[in-house]
C-alpha cells in the first residue's frame, strides 16, 4: 500500500482542526474551577495569577494568563486581563471586572495557578500591583506575536513588582515582550 504524503498532511490538519477544545466560544465552559480561595471563607488578602490554554488551536502552543487579587475582608476579587478582541472592537485591551470566582475556565480550558500569595505580604503588595496596572504601557494595544498580549500584561506587572517573584509559564508566548521594552 502506497501512502500519499499529501493525504497524510490533509488528515493531520483535519485531526488538528477538529480536536480543538471548543469550536464555539459562546458555548465554551466558563464555570469556576474551584481553585481560588473563597472570599466568603478566606478573609485574608490574596494575589493570584492564573494560566489556561489559549482558545481553540492556539491552546496547543500557548496559554492565556490573568491576575486577580482581593484585599483583606473583600467579598470579591478584582480581575485584570488583556483580551485582543476588545481592541478589535475599539475598547482598551485591559479588561477589569469583579467576581467572587477569579478562577473561571478560559473558554473551555481549565486554569492553573501560576502564583498565589496570601496574608500580610499580599495586602502589602496589592497597592503596588494596582499602581503597576495603572502604568501598563500597552493598555490599548494587542498583538498575538511577539506582543503585547495577554501574557505580556502579568509579566510586566511581575517586573514592576519584583517581590511577587512571578515566574511565567514557558508557553506564555508574549511574556518576553515585557522584558524587551
Amino acid at each position: 500500500m502506497v501512502v500519499n504524503l499529501k493525504t497524510i498532511g490533509l488528515l493531520a490538519c483535519l485531526v488538528c482542526v477538529t480536536a480543538c477544545s471548543s469550536s464555539d466560544w459562546r458555548t465554551a465552559n466558563r464555570e469556576p474551577a474551584g481553585i481560588a480561595p473563597n472570599p466568603m471563607l478566606t478573609k485574608e488578602a490574596v494575589i493570584e495569577v492564573y494560566a489556561a490554554d489559549a482558545f481553540s488551536w492556539r491552546g496547543w502552543f500557548a496559554v492565556h494568563t490573568w491576575i486577580a487579587f482581593k484585599p483583606r475582608d473583600a467579598a470579591e476579587y478584582e480581575v485584570y486581563e488583556v483580551v485582543g478582541w476588545r481592541v478589535d472592537s475599539g475598547n482598551p485591551a485591559v479588561r477589569h471586572y469583579q467576581t467572587p470566582t477569579p478562577d473561571r475556565y478560559w473558554y473551555g480550558a481549565r486554569p492553573e495557578k501560576v502564583l498565589s500569595i496570601t496574608g500580610a505580604k499580599a495586602q502589602r503588595l496589592i497597592p503596588e500591583v494596582i499602581a503597576a496596572i495603572n502604568r501598563y504601557p500597552w493598555a490599548n494595544e494587542y498583538s498575538v506575536f511577539p506582543g503585547p498580549n495577554s501574557n505580556t500584561f502579568p509579566a510586566w506587572i511581575g517586573l514592576q513588582v519584583p517581590e511577587l517573584e512571578l515566574k511565567m509559564p514557558f508557553n506564555a508566548i508574549g511574556a518576553g515582550y515585557a522584558d524587551e521594552s
